[in-house]
């Protein structure tokens, strides 16, 4: 099971704490979502808009660095990561992103500097778990003279990690990274949109045409596995309840791909209507945990072959409560 962004259901995401924590409730892998600085140093930062995830709006001293710029094709607005070097980044202090959904993971703002993805390395390889990076917007950085991928292997190769994916929303990056690493590649696939890099040189298909059976084959040719939006597997009514599994596992499967699915979240606003749990109108629904372990054994059902899981722990109860009940000799 892959800790999302470290353990982010109990600790800021994308901090030395959540990734510890994530650690020590039994993840196999944990994830940095990959961003440089303006010195060209990979950070750990869920995007490198970071007014979200650290005290950057508060800090006068970067007040004129907040700028609009054009990200994957749309206007953002805010402080961006390769606007800084490291040093200056190292001044800040991360926070909870989504306070209103995590109050909890709120004690720990101002605690955890932004991470390299160095520290991320050195960290999982001292506690014997893999790293799951992902690249992210690879074409933005790429135009700006800031590409992720050199740096990105020149850490796993320095430090000879094996026990790593590489994962990206984008096509043409895992092409290039094909011929550059035996490490595996994941191809992500959201529930609706396009491959940026597609967009970018005009190319009218969109990521439904990634998990179709010519998608499949397509992706084999460059990568090891897909990572998808629960929903390619288990779509949903428009009542928000879980629908029979499509055949994506099954197709995926027989093009030698792994299927890894994203994200297998607690709160009841996360998860399908017939995994929520207690009381729809209390105020404090919305974000109290609801049946995630039910919800995580249905995808698990369905044959995928990982999870990328907010809370570890959870989701290793849930193997060790199947491992439990498996009949001897099977």
């Amino acid at each position: 099971m892959i800790g999302h962004r470290g353990a982010s259901a109990h600790r800021p995401e994308h901090t030395l704490l959540s990734y510890e924590t994530a650690i020590a409730l039994g993840a196999d892998y944990i994830e940095p979502d990959l961003v440089a600085t303006k010195d060209h140093v990979l950070v750990a930062r869920h995007e490198n808009e970071i007014s979200g995830t650290t005290d950057v709006a508060e800090r006068p001293e970067f007040a004129a660095r907040r700028v609009t710029k054009t990200i994957d094709g749309r206007p953002v607005t805010g402080w961006f990561t390769e606007d800084f070097t490291l040093a200056e980044l190292r001044t800040l202090r991360a926070r909870e992103r989504v306070p209103g959904l995590r109050p909890g993971n709120t004690a720990f703002d101002g605690l955890a500097e932004i991470p390299t993805f160095e520290e991320v390395v050195r960290l999982a390889l001292r506690a014997g778990v893999g790293v799951y990076p992902e690249t992210k917007h690879p074409t933005y950085f790429a135009s700006i003279g800031l590409p992720l991928e050199e740096p990105l292997l020149e850490v796993l190769g320095r430090h000879r990690v094996r026990a790593a994916y590489i994962q990206s929303f984008e096509t043409a990056n895992l092409r290039e990274l094909r011929a550059r690493t035996d490490l595996p590649l994941i191809q992500l696939v959201p529930y609706g949109g396009a491959p940026y890099d597609w967009t970018a040189a005009g190319d009218p298909r969109s990521y439904g045409d990634l998990v179709t059976p010519d998608g499949l084959r397509e992706v084999a040719g460059y990568a090891d596995g897909i990572g998808v939006d629960t929903r390619h597997v288990l779509p949903w009514d428009a009542d928000g309840r879980t629908l029979p599994a499509t055949a994506l596992v099954g197709d995926a499967h027989g093009h030698g791909l792994d299927v890894h699915v994203w994200t297998v979240r607690n709160e009841n606003s996360q998860l399908p209507a017939d995994h929520r749990a207690g009381d729809p109108a209390s105020p404090a629904h919305p974000r109290a945990t609801g049946d995630v372990t039910g919800w995580l054994a249905k995808l698990l059902d369905a044959g995928i072959d990982g999870a990328f899981c907010d809370d570890p722990g959870m989701a290793r109860a849930v193997l060790a409560g199947r491992a439990r009940r498996r009949p001897a000799g099977g």
